[in-house]
């Protein structure tokens, strides 16, 4: 199988695209290299096996050429990270949704299964749990960054529905929910890698509000095992998957975890929401998620508990602390 993984060489991507050469298969990375990393693919590359082909999903001959040449579509490229959409708004949302209607035009040209990688902000300010698929979103004013993101990948969303629908191509779509492990960067607001690299650093870990927020985070691994199976398996076609954990930490709890495993002298400090992203920034208190629908299809059970996360995160940086930023 040649497949194509758009966001090749960022944190998921670089892992998937290791997976699939571990199992024989021939692999095209498309980045724009905007917040994935050369240093992400570096060990792929010396496989004959891996290109890496750098561009942008916005360029639709580029994306044409790639999907013609593959036999499934790995659609990950997408604006990460809430500093990022925060930061650069307009930007984020042409890349999720044009991004996608691009990459969903080419596949559905040339008849290429493709799963396509969304978030658990689809679910927004809702606090339920466990979430299900099927939970209702319930989202803040559009004009808020914040929602602005939920809304463009839930455009994603029911643009691979749709072609599915209508039109019969094989889609399947994933909600990550905080996915975490080596390669990940704190630069775009990812708690675990900023954590890691201010406690190393016998920096202040900045806990943004009052740090009783709960989150559940799964390893890297984890993911990108259920994302292989999923796209083999006929039936997840026109279906949304929940991945993650069901160990809830809070943020507060998790800094000081961090500390613990660390062996660091850091103190942790609290942000208000305001100073961190902007006026009026709103954040959801708990989001948990329900996996049984990814347990029932391909046996999904997440391998790797917090403590073993986080360890694989401190020695990734120890070898690589030039690579990850520190706010």
């Amino acid at each position: 199988m040649r497949a194509l993984i758009t966001g090749g060489a960022g944190f998921i991507g670089s892992h998937l695209g290791e997976l699939l050469l571990q199992e024989g298969h021939e692999v095209v990375a498309l980045d724009n290299l905007s917040t994935g990393r050369l240093q992400n693919v570096e060990a792929l590359q010396k496989n004959p096996r891996f290109t890496l082909v750098v561009g942008s999903i916005l360029d639709e001959r580029l994306v044409d050429k790639f999907v013609e040449r593959c036999d499934v579509v790995f659609h990950l490229a997408a604006a990460v990270g809430v500093e990022l959409i925060v930061q650069k708004p307009f930007e984020s949302l042409t890349t999720n949704i044009r991004g996608s209607e691009i990459v969903l035009e080419a596949a559905n040209r040339y008849r290429r299964p493709t799963l396509i990688t969304s978030t658990s902000e689809i679910y927004g300010k809702n606090s339920h749990g466990p979430l299900k698929e099927d939970e209702d979103r319930i989202l803040g004013s559009p004009l808020k960054s914040r929602w602005s993101y939920s809304t463009s990948k839930a455009v994603d969303e029911i643009l691979a529905y749709t072609y599915w629908r209508e039109k019969g191509l094989p889609t399947v779509i994933v909600r990550l929910f905080n996915t975490v492990g080596p390669r990940q960067t704190g630069t775009y607001g990812m708690v675990i890698p900023r954590f890691v690299q201010q406690a190393l650093k016998g920096a202040e870990l900045t806990v943004y509000g009052d740090g009783k927020q709960s989150r559940c985070f799964m390893h890297v691994q984890d993911a990108v095992q259920a994302i292989m199976k999923l796209i083999h398996l006929p039936k997840a076609a026109g279906q949304a998957f929940n991945l993650g954990s069901q160990e809830e930490v809070t943020i507060e709890s998790l800094a000081q975890q961090v500390i613990a495993q660390t062996r660091s002298r850091s103190r942790i400090s609290h942000i208000p929401y305001d100073e961190a992203y902007e006026e009026g920034f709103e954040d959801m208190q708990r989001r948990v998620p329900d996996t049984t629908k990814a347990r029932e299809f391909v046996g999904f059970r997440p391998t790797r508990d917090l403590k073993s996360i986080i360890q694989d995160v401190i020695d990734y940086t120890q070898k690589t602390p030039d690579l990850i930023s520190v706010k």
